[in-house]
């Protein structure tokens, strides 16, 4: 599911496609979370709005529930978590739902 920066929303990635995903864009951040986690959802409207602000990003949501693989390969034990990616390597993670402030203090890591 490779898709251009500056989309206007975060981006369904998988197992199968997460590696393409990455490599697309030179900085991403990417959400695991479940559609059951009532955090997520509240994390989600500041998600869009960084997607939609940050043309030199691109934002992506894993689903711990189809994509144990990724969520095991990061480490992910709570979620919502965030982990930014520069150049396809991770730069840092936060936990829980987080304010933009704080999501884009990651995002300059």
């Amino acid at each position: 599911m490779t898709t251009s920066p500056s989309s206007s929303r975060p981006r369904r990635t998988d197992d199968a496609s997460f590696a393409a995903d990455l490599a697309a864009s030179p900085l991403v951040l990417v959400k695991f979370s479940g559609a059951w986690c009532p955090p997520c959802r509240a994390l989600q409207p500041t998600l869009d709005a960084i997607a939609r602000d940050r043309s030199d990003l691109s934002v992506f949501d894993v689903d711990v529930d189809a994509s144990h693989a990724l969520a095991e390969q990061f480490g992910v034990r709570s979620i919502p978590t965030l982990v930014a990616f520069r150049d396809g390597k991770p730069i840092g993670q936060l936990v829980g739902n987080q304010p933009r402030a704080r999501i884009e203090a990651l995002l300059r890591t």
